[in-house]
């Protein structure tokens, strides 16, 4: 029987359920982006738009790097749900210890990896020589957090995975109050600019990681962590790795296209780049909120395969996408109508804002098209097939904006026909995701499932 904490989604109506592991997950998310929206708006009412474009230009490229490991820790999550679907306190076990190892040795790898790639990469993109320095400057200091970073997801992953998502939002409410008293703190007193932010910001994620452990720690639950039970089970390992390896691709890659996107905004310079960064990072609230309806598509599918419930599996996925257009509609007209006030927030210069709104009509506004695409990714994910969600994604999306960029942007440069590479090719992939769905769920229905490692 479930804890009070976490959550049957095998049983009981869905809506009500849905919401209920939604909303808490929209918060988490929503706090989780303050770590970055704070170090934007810090910088940019004390430090300057130079300052601003510095932490900003690094955005896409921290993504690139850091997506792949990410990625396994949705494998993680999908497994752990299908195995407390089917009660199996055993594999449970197992998967746990693998997937917290796994976590801080990924983590280590990554403090390596953007020590040594981040200028290259950055000089690579074109990042304006202005803010370049400061960008390298924040880049290396952010990646000392990784380890943190990667265990408070796979941690947070796990409790999500039975339904826990109130405990997690806890945990970044606090390391979230932490990183903007600390951003001021260092950048105020000490005048410390983007370092200053960019320390703030790793603390933070130590935080949130320590309490994250702590919980599964001190639990009575199938999914305690043991320090000394800390393994890598290699059958485990595999059964992440098959599905977490193309999600993190998948995520990896669909940044070369926004790094792409990225260098391509560089290239109208630092005011650009600037508006563009604060228009992100207001779109990244809403695309956060629709996240979480991902995320519950893909938990509440995977426990219900692993209960073997095939009633529930197309619900789910209506009711995923039903509330994910309400969300996405709702907070992305409203972030247009208050498109010029919000924008404030990160910056004083008129023309900076003046290239934020337009960027925000042009994204955000139909920004529920890509929540429909997450959400269908996401139940196809949930089914246990993660190749083939991988594959559309990948040329649906990101190859699509690669031509767009090299053909149509050549013809018309100017922003706006840059920007348009978004809706287009969010419709585009979620067309194709519902074909893959379907036909899978067929295969569901005939007992077909696919191949994990045992």
């Amino acid at each position: 029987m479930a804890r009070s904490y976490e959550m049957d989604m095998v049983h009981g109506p869905l809506v009500p359920k849905i919401l209920q592991f939604s909303i808490p997950l929209m918060f988490s998310g929503i706090l989780q982006l303050l770590f970055n929206a704070a170090d934007i708006i810090v910088v940019g009412q004390f430090t300057g738009p130079q300052a601003m474009a510095a932490v900003g230009a690094t955005s896409s490229l921290n993504n690139l790097i850091v997506n792949i490991f990410l990625g396994l820790s949705i494998g993680s999550s999908v497994m752990m749900s299908r195995y407390y679907g089917a009660r199996d306190e055993k594999n449970i076990d197992e998967l746990v210890h693998t997937s917290i190892l796994l976590a801080a040795v990924s983590g280590l790898s990554l403090v390596i990896i953007g020590l040594i790639l981040a200028r290259p990469l950055l000089t690579l993109m074109g990042t304006p020589g202005d803010v370049i320095d400061q960008s390298v400057l924040y880049m290396s200091i952010v990646f000392l957090g990784m380890p943190a970073m990667l265990t408070y997801d796979f941690g947070a992953g796990i409790l999500r995975a039975v339904g826990d998502t109130k405990r997690p939002l806890v945990f970044l409410f606090i390391s979230g109050v932490l990183n903007a008293g600390l951003n001021l703190f260092f950048v105020i007193v000490f005048h410390l600019g983007v370092a200053g932010v960019a320390i703030a910001t790793i603390i933070s994620q130590y935080v949130s990681a320590a309490l994250v452990l702590l919980c599964m720690m001190k639990t009575d639950s199938v999914y305690r962590l043991s320090l000394r039970g800390l393994r890598i089970k290699r059958s485990k390992l595999h059964q992440i790795l098959h599905i977490g390896i193309p999600a993190g691709l998948q995520g990896a890659v669909f940044n070369i296209s926004n790094v792409l996107i990225q260098s391509s905004v560089n290239s109208f310079g630092s005011i650009a780049v600037a508006g563009n960064t604060a228009s992100q990072n207001i779109e990244g609230f809403v695309y956060t909120s629709m996240n979480s309806l991902y995320q519950a598509s893909t938990s509440f599918t995977s426990q219900n395969v692993g209960a073997d419930n095939k009633k529930r599996i197309v619900p789910i996925l209506v009711w995923c996408l039903v509330l994910v257009s309400i969300v996405g509609l709702g907070l992305g007209g409203l972030a247009c109508l208050f498109s010029r006030q919000l924008l404030g927030i990160y910056t004083s210069s008129a023309e900076v804002i003046e290239y934020g709104v337009n960027r925000l009509f042009v994204v955000c506004l139909p920004y529920f098209l890509d929540g429909l695409m997450d959400v269908a990714c996401g139940s196809i994910r949930g089914l246990g097939y993660a190749v083939a969600p991988t594959v559309v994604t990948l040329l649906g999306a990101c190859a699509f904006r690669v031509l767009w960029i090299f053909t149509v942007f050549q013809i018309s440069h100017t922003l706006f026909t840059l920007y348009l590479s978004y809706p287009i090719s969010w419709t585009v992939t979620f067309a194709a995701h519902i074909c893959c769905f379907t036909v899978y769920y067929r295969r569901y229905l005939r007992g077909i499932h696919p191949r994990l490692e045992d």
